[in-house]
């Protein structure tokens, strides 16, 4: 199996399950915004192989595939305000690439999509049915645009081509391997509580978000992306036929479509910087900011089709997920 962003947060997740699942992992990464501390644990194991490559260019690798899992993206609003065009390649250049191979090899292809595709929602909670609400020319619609660009790549090829293709949409996530400084709410939140700075609060704080702990999430991936294959369709001879599909329903009821992952207990911000002071025992104030263009003002998966069609839901606790991750904050701080 490939993944594309391996040596990231949750790609280094990634590569942990499969390989204790007892998959042989091929993880490329450009290492941008990835570590190798991520991954130092895995080298020398004989089922892992790292590539220090940029999908962006010509992808090949020998030998069989039976997965090509693309997780490659800036993720964090500094990092795709950082390296804005890099981004919008990644989803766009890097996704026509990582098809290409998982289409070459016949293997199967998820893609790892975002809530960012809702953008700023105007409803509440949001189902896959929702097409989102977002400004496309904003600072950070280069994301949202990316993977919205990518969502649509890859179910054309899937309806052309036949690949057998996954969507996730993922929700918030946090635990170990989050760099400290990466602009997510949570490790601002713990890396100023234990650096006795005040918590930087955006707007008011009563925007909301919903977090998911990061084993939570590599669970549903993993049974995402194990899921048998229920509709795929035969190679198009008639380039057009797959406009005129039937669909009846608002949402098909298929691991083709995508498929929302990520915790639905909603919290506001400020009820979040509240947890983390409590936990890490600290008394650090709260810092208001001014909040940054076309912020999301809620933030909530609906998670009915992961039920459904994966029998998952999230298990791990906000508190026992935030107590997790404030201890491997204080190792990395220390």
């Amino acid at each position: 199996m490939l993944i594309t962003g391996g040596a990231g947060f949750l790609g280094s997740h990634l590569c942990d399950r499969l390989i204790g699942m007892g998959h042989q992992v091929v993880c490329l990464d450009n290492l941008v915004t990835g570590s190798m501390d991520n991954l130092a644990h895995l080298l020398g194991h004989e089922r892992f192989t790292y590539v220090h490559y940029n999908v962006c260019d010509y992808l090949y690798v020998e030998g069989p595939l039976d997965a090509v899992m693309h997780f490659a993206s800036p993720a964090s609003p500094q990092d795709y305000l950082e390296f804005p065009i890099a981004t919008l390649k990644v989803g766009a250049l890097g996704t026509h690439k990582a098809l290409g191979l998982a289409k070459a090899k016949n293997a199967r292809f998820l893609l790892a999509s975002t809530s960012e595709v809702y953008g700023d929602p105007l409803v509440s909670p949001q189902s896959e049915a929702y097409w989102g609400n977002v400004n496309p020319i904003s600072p950070r619609g280069v994301y949202d645009e990316a993977k919205r660009f990518a969502e649509a790549m890859t179910m054309a090829y899937h309806r052309y081509h036949g690949l057998d293709s996954r969507i996730v949409r993922i929700f918030n996530t946090y635990g170990p391997r989050m760099r400290p400084h990466d602009g997510r709410v949570v490790s601002n939140f713990i890396v100023q509580a234990l650096s006795g700075k005040p918590l930087t609060v955006f707007g008011t704080g009563k925007q909301t978000r919903s977090f998911c702990y990061v084993d939570d999430l590599i669970e549903g991936i993993t049974r995402l992306l194990l899921a048998p294959s229920d509709r795929t369709p035969k190679q198009r001879t008639d380039r057009q036929s797959f406009l005129y599909e039937k669909n009846d329903s608002p949402l098909v009821e298929s691991v083709h479509e995508p498929i929302n992952i990520g915790n639905p207990q909603e919290l506001t911000v400020l009820e979040i910087a509240k947890r983390v002071q409590a936990l890490s025992g600290t008394q650090v104030p709260l810092e208001f900011k001014p909040l940054p263009a076309d912020d999301p003002k809620v933030r909530c998966p609906d998670i009915r089709r992961a039920k459904e069609l994966l029998g998952w839901e999230p298990k791990v606790s906000l508190d026992e997920g935030l107590r997790r991750t404030i201890e491997y904050f204080r190792k990395k701080l220390a």
